[in-house]
């Protein structure tokens, strides 16, 4: 295949992870993002509205409140009429029934008493029977007075004060004038059984009329046009205010409610997320494109995306808390610490709009977290005493403080307007904070980083590897702590990780604390390698190198700190060896790889300046004059040599960089081995 095909192949590639991301990232977001506008303000009345000011996006009704509602429609009552249906067959048949049952007469009663009574039924019926429960519950309403008696096609109003229930037509039957006096005889006829109601309770058509009643109540009391202010912030939330506030509400719950709606929404949410999420892809494909060939940054910057992001919309959801309480700087400071500050700082704005599309009140939220997030950025640039933690939390909520006094005077009338609600939920932020800390390890071990701190904590001295470094090989200590000064200036100058190349310096020659006596710096009138073969000796100085990548994953080091073990001398020869071979052997063929490190070839800016440190502080030893002169030919030749050799290619260092360099080490040697002034003697008597 060409490297033509190739390139286009590794193209593709990118291009398909990099969607793949974006389109994972997206949806994830989406899926967790509120939709339900009931969670994103509390409301109380008499209380100061704590949000920004609140304008009317569409056209709804002004809601009536639930007991301004009962209190109409409790008005309207007086006006309800029951339906009850009025059955003619009843009277006759209780009428022939009673006539039936007393032709004989009633005891010791004359037959003037059975017309009488067959009278009164007959009146009772006429008027209209209800069942005794019906009576009483109509009886008992508190606006109930009529009822509507529907006999054939009509429908009369009938008062209720004219009708009878059972048990009150028995009892009128006994009041009678003409029967009062026959009533103990009449209570033993057992009267009441011919009395049964003839108005039935028709349950539909009542249930249809007061239907129609209560609905002609209107639900609302006017109209806010889109646009409207409802609510400035800080102005105190009265009682017609709060329901402007609790029918925008349920008109937006009803909104949400409707699918075409729902639809709408997902697809809004779905590009607003996407445009961001794409927009912060391509600037890492143009400015950082690194970040890619390193699974573990990927990872980080998309991790801390989606779980600030899903802690909001958990906040939102749940109306758990304000979401001033997620420390957001913390992906601030992780990013900062970790990679870079403009990645720091692009990854925050993202993450921040992102969160204000959950909020009904997005611009206060952004303008605090931004500057919080700008403030986490330029106070933790380089990271390393544990204070530094305490001086930023206190600095970043400071500053997301003032920042949001600022908007509150903007938008208050009066200083008694002021909540003080905010500065609590943003003190809380500022506490937790503090937690990133201990949070550091556990980034570092999820994601394979290494931060400034756990570089100092490497560099202690005192620890099992370099003290034992110190006893088996103080030559190479003393070579190891002297490349780390060097490489450290050469990093300060140059812009590169000064602690990062310091510490990896120390731990770049551990491999020949396992067989010291085999290099220059530990030897003490002895040389083993007079003893030995070129090829032996050159196998006994390249073993150093996966002597210290074994000894290093013993210990656990980082990986970070490996690779400074196995690029040092990159894929260098052992040149000493390798040259006095090629002279005993004039007409060999020799394998090049017997004298030659495994490499790989540095490829950061700190492994390139460790190199160029390495070799230098090991070659000026054995210059006989340090003249500046002598210096300076001594720094050119072997880091041009380097250059030559092509150690650099795979590094992104420049001539530039080179250049400083080499100054660097030339001022730093000659003040290493500057000529001293001899002490003069005493002379004796």
């Amino acid at each position: 295949m060409s490297s033509f095909n190739i390139r286009e192949d590794l193209k593709w590639k990118d291009i398909l992870f990099r969607s793949s991301l974006i389109i994972v990232t997206v949806g994830i977001i989406a899926w967790v993002m509120p939709r339900d506008s009931r969670t994103y303000y509390q409301v109380e009345e008499g209380r100061p509205w704590k949000y920004s000011d609140l304008t009317a996006p569409f056209d709804f009704p002004v809601y009536k409140s639930d007991e301004m509602i009962k209190k109409e429609r409790d008005s309207l009552m007086v006006e309800y009429e029951p339906y009850f249906i009025y059955d003619e067959s009843v009277e006759s048949e209780m009428v022939r029934k009673f006539m039936d049952g007393h032709k004989e007469g009633i005891e010791d009663l004359s037959e003037d008493y059975i017309t009488v009574i067959a009278n009164r039924l007959h009146i009772f019926y006429q008027t209209g029977i209800v069942g005794s429960t019906e009576y009483t519950q109509i009886e008992e309403g508190d606006t109930t007075r009529t009822i509507r008696v529907v006999s054939g096609k009509s429908a009369v109003s009938v008062p209720v004060r004219q009708l009878y229930s059972t048990k009150s037509a028995y009892e009128q039957l006994l009041r009678e004038p003409k029967l009062e006096d026959i009533r103990q005889v009449l209570q033993k006829c057992d009267l009441d059984s011919f009395l049964i109601p003839n108005l039935t309770y028709d349950r539909q058509r009542s249930e249809e009329s007061l239907n129609d009643l209560m609905s002609s109540v209107p639900l609302a009391s006017g109209v806010v046009q889109k646009g409207q202010k409802i609510v400035g912030r800080g102005e105190i939330v009265n009682e017609a205010t709060y329901r402007v506030i609790d029918s925008y509400q349920k008109e937006n719950e009803r909104r949400n409610s409707n699918r075409t709606q729902i639809r709408l929404t997902i697809a809004g949410e779905v590009v607003f997320v996407l445009m961001f999420i794409s927009c912060f892809t391509v600037y890492l494909t143009l400015f950082r494109k690194d970040y890619f060939e390193k699974a573990r940054s990927i990872t980080m910057l998309y991790s801390l995306l989606l779980i600030f992001t899903i802690l909001t919309a958990v906040l939102v959801r749940g109306n758990i808390a304000h979401v001033y309480v997620i420390p957001y700087a913390l992906a601030a400071i992780f990013i900062r610490i970790f990679m870079d500050s403009r990645t720091a700082f692009m990854l925050h704005f993202t993450m921040i709009l992102i969160c204000a599309c959950m909020l009904r009140y997005p611009f206060e939220f952004i303008i605090v977290e931004t500057v919080a997030g700008m403030v986490a950025i330029y106070t933790l640039r380089d990271l390393q005493y544990r204070s530094q933690i305490f001086k930023a939390t206190i600095t970043i909520t400071l500053a997301a403080m003032v920042m949001n006094f600022s908007y509150d005077l903007i938008s208050m009338s009066d200083m008694s307007e002021l909540d003080y609600s905010y500065y609590k939920y943003l003190i809380v932020s500022g506490v937790l904070l503090l937690f990133a800390y201990p949070l550091l390890y556990l980034v570092e071990k999820a994601f394979g980083f290494i931060s400034d701190i756990t570089l100092i904590e490497l560099s202690n001295t005192n620890n099992p590897v370099l003290r034992r470094m110190s006893e088996v090989a103080p030559g190479t200590f003393q070579h190891s702590i002297q490349v780390g000064n060097l490489a450290a200036e050469i990093a300060n100058k140059i812009g590169a990780s000064a602690q990062l190349v310091r510490t990896g310096a120390l731990y770049h020659d551990i491999g020949k604390t396992l067989n010291p006596i085999y290099f220059t710096e530990n030897q003490s009138g002895v040389n083993p390698h007079d003893n030995m073969s070129p090829i032996d000796s050159a196998q006994s100085i390249i073993s150093h190198v996966t002597d210290g990548l074994k000894l290093a994953e013993k210990y656990n080091l980082p990986d970070v700190i490996r690779d400074f073990i196995s690029t040092h001398h990159g894929q260098g020869k052992t040149k000493y060896f390798y040259i006095n071979y090629k002279n005993d052997h004039p007409d060999e063929d020799i394998d090049d790889l017997l004298f030659t490190y495994p490499g790989p070839n540095p490829y950061t800016r700190e492994q390139a300046i460790l190199m160029m440190a390495d070799t230098v502080e090991a070659a000026s030893r054995s210059l006989s004059e340090y003249t500046e002169k002598n210096v300076r030919g001594l720094v050119d030749r072997l880091i041009d040599g380097m250059v030559e050799e092509g150690y650099f290619r795979e590094c992104p260092i420049t001539f530039r960089d080179i250049s400083y360099a080499k100054t660097v080490l030339v001022e730093k040697l000659k003040t290493i081995y500057h000529a001293r002034v001899s002490y003069p003697t005493l002379n004796k008597k």
